[in-house]
């Protein structure tokens, strides 16, 4: 169910793989399997979005991206490791919860044209570490690309190469670390046909459905999804 809800948003949507089938997967998994499979999952489907996108990408801009982001992960890694699964079900709940918040009330961030390849790298930190610790990588970096006046296009092409280049480090990291068993394989493989489903359902609908209407409704069901998931594990 979560990897099909995920793939037919990100198909119909364009956004929120990670969120949806977090918000689905943590009321089940435990933190580390849900980041190991979101992970794993994102980068076969960011993975395409990133191909295409290849002759728009701006190696200058993108470098301070990745190289923060690489960064980060070993923090990552270590709060994932940790941290308590009933800590990180809370931290994920409170994300979905700003993340549809900020979403729906669409608040005038303030613009940071000139910010300059330093605070590029900062924001690469802090996604490298919540990339590895939750799999949401590249969430900060679309909202602060957003915030740095960017053209869409521009921003994807940021955004999008900075989460895929997230998700294989992370990927890389967890292997190192022994930590990829048997039963994520499992339930990697288990939801791989629920994955291309979900995609080729969702780009069967793309632009038949009121994509407004539909972000809405995303929306607010990760907003509940993260009030459930606070209250549940207080």
């Amino acid at each position: 169910m979560g990897a099909f809800a995920a793939a037919f948003v990100a198909a119909v949507a364009g956004f929120a793989f990670g969120l949806v089938a977090a918000a689905i997967w943590l009321h089940a998994l435990t933190p580390f399997q849900a980041t190991a499979l979101i992970v794993a999952y994102a980068l076969l489907v960011q993975g395409y979005a990133v191909w295409k996108l290849r002759r728009s990408i701006d190696v200058r801009r993108l470098l301070p991206f990745i190289l923060g982001s690489a960064a980060g992960i070993p923090a990552g890694m270590f709060v994932l490791n940790w941290a308590s699964p009933t800590v990180l079900r809370i931290a994920v709940g409170v994300l979905l919860i700003s993340f549809s918040t900020y979403n729906l009330a669409r608040p005038q961030l303030p613009e940071v044209k000139r910010a300059g390849s330093l605070l590029d790298g900062i924001v690469g930190v802090l996604n490298g570490v919540l990339g590895a610790s939750t799999g949401l990588g590249g969430s900060l970096a679309a909202i602060w690309c957003g915030m740095r006046g960017w053209k869409k296009d521009e921003q994807r092409a940021v955004f999008q190469p900075t989460a895929v280049a997230t998700f294989l480090m992370t990927i890389v990291w967890l292997g190192a670390a022994d930590a990829l068993n048997a039963d994520i394989g499992w339930l990697f493989t288990v939801g791989l046909p629920a994955l291309f489903a979900g995609t080729w359902l969702g780009w069967k609908l793309y632009g038949r459905l009121d994509e407004a209407t539909f972000r809405k409704v995303v929306l607010y069901v990760l907003l509940v999804s993260g009030l459930a998931l606070v209250m549940t594990w207080r």
